[in-house]
């Protein structure tokens, strides 16, 4: 496999809910064996791709899966509360509260929920995507200090 279908394969993993950036550096540097800080950088870029799109269309599209069908209405308001209720977590530090939802590496967290979260609390771009990105970045760090660890001490 060529180096460039490599990262494009780091891109694409970071751009996925859930396994986000946390899944995509440690794939990076031990499946594809990548330099560190090319993969931290690809991953970055990834995982906040989807970021502003979340933001701006997320509620449209829950309108519409709600107007769509009773079970994608059901998964809408699922979701809308649970960014709600993480939404409630971080109304007294707003900003703070934000960067550190996304810059904790553990289910439940990082971009995309992060995203969803300033949505519902109609945040705006210009205040919400730069705290996404500081916790994008931090948790990039984490995840790299993790993985490189971890080949040193199985490598």
């Amino acid at each position: 496999m060529s180096t460039f279908v490599k990262y494009l394969c780091v891109l694409g993993m970071s751009v996925l809910p859930i396994v986000e950036l946390r899944g995509a550096v440690p794939f990076g540097v031990g499946a594809m064996e990548l330099p560190l800080v090319p993969v931290l950088i690809v991953s970055i870029i990834g995982n906040m791709l989807p970021v502003p799109f979340i933001i701006l269309f997320v509620r449209k599209l829950f309108e519409w899966m709600k107007q769509k069908s009773p079970k994608l209405g059901a998964l809408a308001e699922k979701l809308e509360e649970r960014g709600k209720k993480k939404g409630e977590m971080l109304v007294k530090y707003e900003a703070l509260g934000l960067f550190i939802l996304v810059a904790i590496p553990l289910p439940g967290t990082g971009a995309w929920t992060g995203a969803l979260v300033a949505a519902m609390m109609d945040l705006r771009l210009k205040n919400a995507i730069p705290m996404i990105f500081l916790g994008v970045v931090t948790a990039g760090i984490i995840m790299a200090v993790f993985s490189d660890v971890f080949l040193v001490w199985h490598g």
